[in-house]
């Protein structure tokens, strides 16, 4: 027997397919579990692995029906293509090289797209990926997570309002210690890939864990890096790619701003923070307590304002799912972007504008995070030479 109303539900989420995220993969599993959250998206094909029987065996395990495990993710896009009820949305889970022509296969296949970060491993690929995206018409959504954290949701509504007044200063830093001895050595599935130019592109932790912290700056001020001074290093010996960045910034309306993000700061788990200082006041954030956001203003005691609590505004609510002092955090910012996403399908489904008040990362913060990277590797190859980001 149905039970009541289970049906009407099932027939209303998006059809998603994924390619990676398999047995051993961190992310896609993540990206398994945000996409349900809200319940707006059913997991129903896959092509979980490069290897067949790998696809085949990571299908098995999370209950995914073995007719629609593709060995390929040409294989997939072909055959979902001739189903009726063949995926709507498909998710990149797989390591960076593999995002662009992932992508270009479903967007020209007339798929929608949600892409783990960074979009590409070069900013010419994300350039022509942007462009493609654009003559498909489809939804291209790149999952930088932390932008649907509540308060940092509320922070960019207090910026935009003016609670700061003009921005003058920015800092960002992103550290941890998971890279502090050479984990790509102990077999580690993750850090073998993400110190591989070849899989990860030009940018080690900058491109792994800086372009987070980039975009959070830019995403909360609503400012554009102009350009950057950049000194990457990598300390670990026999590293490919750098495991530690400092920079200065510059930003289109005069800030100044630093940015240091690392994975070698022995002590630090996952120290991803934000400051912002206006003419009239400060803001401070950090994801390990992400429920929280500091507000001075100027001339005023440091006040605490929490998700939900007396302070909180529309913004934090509107993506906030349970009541105040129940800490929501890590998955829960994933199931926003995830849940905004499936807003945005529907619209371009039924040819209808998207909701007010979405704010969710698309095709052009992709472009942005590749120009931040490349312009942080030229600045430093130049010695810190200061370097206009090419978008």
């Amino acid at each position: 027997m149905a039970i009541e109303g289970r049906d009407e539900i099932h027939a209303g989420r998006i059809r998603l397919g994924m390619v990676g995220g398999g047995q051993g993969a961190f992310i896609g599993a993540v990206h398994r579990i945000a996409s349900r959250i809200d319940d707006k998206f059913e997991l129903v094909a896959g092509a979980l692995s490069s290897t067949p029987e790998k696809a085949k065996a990571s299908a098995a395990e999370i209950g995914l029906d073995s007719k629609r495990s593709y060995g390929t993710y040409e294989e997939m896009a072909t055959a979902e293509l001739a189903r009726d009820d063949g995926i709507q949305a498909v998710a990149i889970v797989t390591p960076n090289h593999m995002h662009f022509p992932v992508a270009k296969r479903f967007l020209e296949a007339g798929f929608h797209v949600i892409c783990d970060k960074p979009m590409t491993t070069t900013l010419a690929e994300a350039k022509e990926l942007a462009a493609i995206a654009r003559k498909a018409g489809k939804v291209f959504v790149l999952t930088h997570n932390y932008t649907g954290y509540p308060m940092i949701r509320q922070a960019r509504a207090m910026v935009a309002g003016g609670d700061l007044g003009r921005i003058r200063v920015v800092v960002a830093e992103y550290a941890q210690d998971w890279l502090a001895e050479r984990a790509e050595d102990a077999g580690s599935k993750q850090a073998g890939w993400r110190v591989d130019p070849a899989k990860a592109g030009a940018g080690g932790a900058i491109g792994d864990i800086g372009t987070h912290a980039h975009n959070l700056a830019t995403y909360v001020t609503g400012l554009r890096v102009e350009t950057l001074s950049a000194d990457l290093s990598t300390f670990v010996s026999g590293r490919q790619l750098d495991d530690n960045a400092s920079m200065l910034l510059r930003f289109e309306n005069g800030a100044k701003g630093m940015l240091w993000a690392s994975q070698v700061a022995v002590g630090n788990e996952n120290g991803l923070t934000l400051r912002v200082y206006g003419e009239k006041g400060g803001l401070e954030w950090s994801q390990e307590e992400p429920n929280k956001l500091w507000y001075t203003p100027l001339g005023e005691p440091r006040r605490l304002l929490t998700r939900g609590g007396a302070g909180a505004g529309p913004a934090a609510a509107a993506v906030s799912r349970i009541p105040a002092g129940h800490p929501e955090g890590y998955l829960e910012g994933f199931a926003t972007i995830y849940g905004e996403a499936a807003e945005l399908i529907r619209a371009a489904e039924a040819g209808r504008a998207p909701p007010d008040g979405l704010a969710l990362p698309g095709i052009e913060d992709g472009v942005d995070g590749l120009a931040f990277i490349e312009a942080c590797v030229k600045s430093s190859d130049e010695d810190g030479a200061w370097t206009r980001l090419g978008r």
